[in-house]
């Protein structure tokens, strides 16, 4: 089964989109390793994020910046430990998207990434099989901005040699997808696997 849509490039959010929410094991395990409570570790945590995924820091300080913020210090294994705990908890993928990707692939329909993260996520996203097809990986932290900047629309448009009605945008977050559509991006918010494949069988009838 293929989906074919000529003419358009078809740009995926990578989080909640391809990848799964992290899973409880995964939630559970960070906690455990940064030795903290739910309620005090998850706010601080997403407060230094924008920080990590704009490139204004890496990945040390950022969990530097979150041991700070909790009162705590961490030497560089535990933050290791957090790391990896962290990266393993984004990095598992949604096998629905992961198979709609792929039928777009064998379409012919250009694919793209665009997603808020850290350096160290550009190489893991590059080289990943779900990827495989996809003619450009934009990062957020290695272009200097992040979505919902309008910005950073234009420069993933540029770097594919498209107009920005050309894009297709699928992203998880209403304002994301707000920003683009209101540069001419045909947008979608992905909630679902299958509203995923409605919308973009739906596109392909058009073409």
């Amino acid at each position: 089964m293929s989906i074919s849509i000529p003419g358009r490039v078809v740009v995926f959010d990578y989080g909640e989109v391809i990848s799964m929410s992290p899973s409880e094991h995964d939630t559970l395990a960070l906690l455990g390793a940064a030795e903290q409570e739910a309620g005090r570790f998850w706010p601080v945590y997403w407060h230094h994020r924008d920080a990590l995924d704009s490139g204004s820091i890496r990945v040390v300080e950022y969990w530097q910046r979150v041991a700070a913020d909790l009162g705590a210090s961490w030497d560089l294994p535990t933050i290791q430990r957090l790391w990896a705990i962290d990266f393993r908890g984004w990095i598992t993928v949604e096998p629905g998207t992961v198979q709609l990707i792929d039928e777009l692939r064998q379409g012919g329909t250009r694919l793209a990434l665009l997603s808020n993260a850290g350096f160290d996520f550009g190489d893991a996203f590059r080289n990943a099989p779900f990827s495989y097809g996809f003619e450009k990986v934009f990062v957020s932290a290695e272009m200097g901005l992040l979505k919902p900047d309008p910005e950073i629309y234009r420069r993933a448009a540029e770097g594919l040699g498209i107009e920005l009605a050309e894009m297709v945008f699928v992203d998880n977050k209403v304002a994301n997808v707000e920003s683009a559509t209101a540069l001419g991006v045909t947008g979608h918010v992905f909630t679902s696997v299958k509203g995923l494949r409605t919308f973009l069988e739906s596109l392909a009838q058009e073409s």
